[in-house]
């Protein structure tokens, strides 16, 4: 009696052995399937084009300047300093990823350009005869803005265009000042990466 009772016992234990070992199976096959763990927090907060920001922690937050200057040809030379951040490159999966990501450009508030890439050139016609603000925003490739203490992480330049003179050629009058001021409050540019054209 002793010797039937044991088969059934090694038999019920099996069972159980390989139910566990499938159900851990499946779980390690739907983790790997799975995505990352989500980078930082969602908030309510959102940007002009609703776009939702995400709250990362200062110490792993990303952080850009902008510099502008006048180029030859009339229109404005855009230099961003990013730092704890790497371009995307185009076809990027939409998902966020710690420090990646691109930038989008806006002139007065108006989005002029997606950025993947440290340089781009501003035309002309976007910025006419006047004083204008020229801001970078940092996003995640799931079109996430980064944010820091409630903040977008992004950096403001003022920049002055004028007509040129009866003197001055138009590429040597035309866009004379361009003063990069840092960030609107609570951004995370630096005034360190500010630039002047005179």
């Amino acid at each position: 009696m002793s010797w039937t009772r044991r088969p059934f016992a090694a038999l019920a234990v099996c069972v159980l052995l390989l139910t566990g070992s499938a159900g851990c199976g499946s779980d390690d096959a739907g983790r790997g399937a799975a995505s990352p763990s989500p980078v930082g927090k969602l908030l309510e907060d959102r940007d002009p084009e609703g776009r939702p920001y995400r709250e990362v922690a200062p110490e792993e937050a990303p952080d850009v300047g902008i510099e502008v200057q006048p180029d030859a040809a009339g229109g404005w030379d855009v230099r961003l300093t990013v730092r704890n951040f790497r371009f995307s490159p185009a076809g990027a999966a939409a998902r966020a990823v710690a420090g990646r990501g691109l930038a989008h450009l806006y002139v007065d508030g108006r989005p002029v350009a997606r950025l993947r890439a440290p340089a781009y050139r501003l035309d002309a016609r976007l910025v006419p005869r006047g004083t204008h603000r020229v801001t970078a925003r940092l996003y995640a490739d799931d079109a996430t803005v980064w944010a820091v203490d409630g903040k977008p992480v992004e950096s403001t330049a003022d920049i002055t265009a004028s007509e040129p003179g009866p003197d001055l050629t138009p590429d040597a009058a035309s866009r004379r000042k361009a003063r990069a001021m840092g960030t609107d409050p609570g951004g995370r540019g630096s005034p360190d990466h500010a630039g002047t054209a005179s």
